[in-house]
């Protein structure tokens, strides 16, 4: 806080390809997320951190942090301040915001992917049935003038299903395919043929 207020904001964080988040602790008032803030801490996001990950993390910093605002009050030394700078909405992620958009850039989509996994994942089609995504890879400078979510290459051996993007391609590396269970691309690609040239989404 105050940046990111609202249901998510771990999520909106990585989503957004922020690189630094945190912890707040504050005095709650009727309006949500609010209140006159008593200590926060800075966290670093990983490049190749996800939703999962982070809030695992801040879950242990966070225990910590509890019980400094706990003493400061218990001991009259809390000197809470108001909230001051940016703030961003971070709403309840809806199933509409999972989908994959291929237009948008590989970095883009590839924060999307890491602020939704594991729960609720991002997701494709892919012959339509859902084609959940988990991790991925960016690849730069390829102008090839490909459509985005055309499929590049999909190689068994070195894992990975390539993808065009509005800008650049991406590499997927983990996927769940509908009714089945999560998989590396090399396990989903020994099931699955696909061509170059078939689209996603």
């Amino acid at each position: 806080l105050p940046k990111y207020r609202g249901a998510a904001p771990i999520n909106w964080a990585i989503i957004n390809g922020e690189t630094e988040t945190g912890l707040t602790t504050f005095f709650i008032q009727e309006k949500v997320d609010t209140g006159a803030i008593i200590l926060q801490k800075k966290v670093s996001i990983g490049e190749d951190e996800t939703a999962g990950e982070l809030h695992n993390r801040l879950a242990r910093l966070g225990g910590e942090l509890i019980f400094e605002t706990v003493d400061l009050i218990e001991q009259g030394e809390a000197q809470p301040t108001h909230q001051e700078g940016e703030i961003t909405r971070a709403p309840k992620i809806t199933k509409e915001l999972c989908q994959i958009n291929w237009k948008q850039s590989n970095r883009a989509i590839r924060n999307l992917i890491r602020g939704l996994s594991p729960n609720p994942g991002a997701y494709t089609f892919l012959n339509g049935k859902i084609l959940k995504v988990f991790d991925s890879k960016p690849v730069d400078d390829t102008k090839d003038g490909r459509q985005p979510g055309e499929i590049v290459n999909a190689d068994s051996k070195a894992g990975f299903i390539e993808v065009a993007t509005g800008e650049g391609h991406l590499r997927l590396t983990e996927v769940q395919p509908e009714g089945k269970r999560r998989m590396t691309a090399s396990e989903f690609l020994r099931g699955h043929r696909l061509r170059k040239g078939e689209i996603l989404g």
